[in-house]
């Protein structure tokens, strides 16, 4: 991508959007609207051509990067062999919020093996009763940490005929797994 001294960019990685002031061969320096400057790889940044609100529909975003990560990332989906029934429906899914603080009122005694079986245990009877009630989708709110549960999460959804996926980044942030539940047709 070519830069130009006046360009309006943003960064990709960070909420920092601002001028091209220098251009050089492996960095571009930026100033933003309070006069700060700083440096980065022609590669971080991408040139604002539209709106803000244009810009987060990736329309008006000419990096090679970007496209990279979007496939990336949308290419890291679990997506079963089968054909599927869901209906495209307007209903918000059910939410589990499945915190400790959240299932219980103390972990008083508890050590972290019994508090992690209580949270796959709780997913478990809430995945069984939306696919006993035919609710197409339910979003398990586990929270960042180390990933101990969310890992354990994927291997209980592999048990079920379930596709999941990070849940909305905007309501949940990078803490939530959406889950759809394919429903078995009527005979």
């Amino acid at each position: 991508m070519d830069f130009k001294v006046g360009d309006k960019i943003a960064v990709l990685d960070d909420v920092i959007r601002g001028k091209v002031t220098e251009v050089h061969p492996t960095k571009i320096v930026i100033e933003d609207k309070d006069g700060f400057s700083y440096e980065y790889a022609p590669k971080e940044l991408v040139i604002i051509k539209e709106s803000q609100k244009e810009l987060s529909k990736f329309s008006d975003i000419d990096n090679e990067y970007l496209s990279e990560k979007i496939k990336e990332t949308s290419s890291k989906k679990h997506v079963p062999n089968f054909k599927t029934n869901l209906k495209p429906d307007k209903l918000p899914p059910m939410e589990v919020d499945l915190h400790i603080n959240q299932l219980i009122a103390s972990t008083k005694g508890m050590d972290n093996y019994d508090m992690l079986t209580l949270q796959l245990e709780t997913a478990k009877h809430k995945l069984e009763f939306a696919i006993k009630n035919k609710i197409p989708k339910i979003v398990f709110i586990h929270g960042m940490g180390a990933g101990v549960l969310k890992t354990e999460l994927e291997y209980l959804f592999k048990n079920y005929n379930v596709y999941w996926n990070d849940a909305s980044f905007q309501k949940y942030g990078l803490g939530a797994t959406e889950v759809k539940i394919y429903q078995n047709p009527k005979k």
